[in-house]
């Protein structure tokens, strides 16, 4: 593949499977062997393959059940493919055994996916989530 149809099928990633809920769009577009490296995931991760695609978006839409993303920016080389994005929801189900707080969050972030064989088979991620807890209001914002 292009780097221009890596930097698509991230898009997909984002807009389809979280955006839409559209769960099923994971088996087109990872690996069975696909890894999501996020230092938030809860313990023991999210899986592997397209399930987990699926237990992270089905993770965050229970508390944010409105969440969308926005792709701000994308490079792409190679195999990789960076994308820097913005998130917007409603805090309204439990996440991580915090209860909803009703509030609505924007947090950027930035993630790096490896693709093999026209698939992602892996993404590094990293967010804000100080600032998701501080507007959450579990976690005091700095003075």
């Amino acid at each position: 593949m292009s780097t221009a149809e890596n930097k698509a099928t991230v898009r997909r990633w984002y807009l389809e499977i979280f955006n839409q809920n559209r769960l099923d769009v994971a088996d087109e577009i990872h690996t069975a062997t696909y890894t999501n490296h996020d230092p938030y995931a809860p313990p023991g991760g999210f899986g592997v393959g397209p399930q987990a695609t699926r237990n992270v978006v089905t993770l965050y839409r229970a508390a944010f059940p409105d969440v969308q993303f926005t792709i701000d920016a994308q490079v792409a080389e190679g195999d990789k493919v960076a994308t820097r994005w913005t998130a917007t929801g409603t805090n309204t189900g439990s996440l991580n055994g915090m209860p909803p707080t009703n509030r609505r969050i924007m947090i950027s972030g930035i993630s790096v996916e490896r693709f093999e064989d026209s698939k992602i088979a892996e993404t590094w991620v990293n967010w804000d989530f100080l600032s998701m807890l501080q507007q959450l209001g579990v976690m005091p914002a700095a003075s």
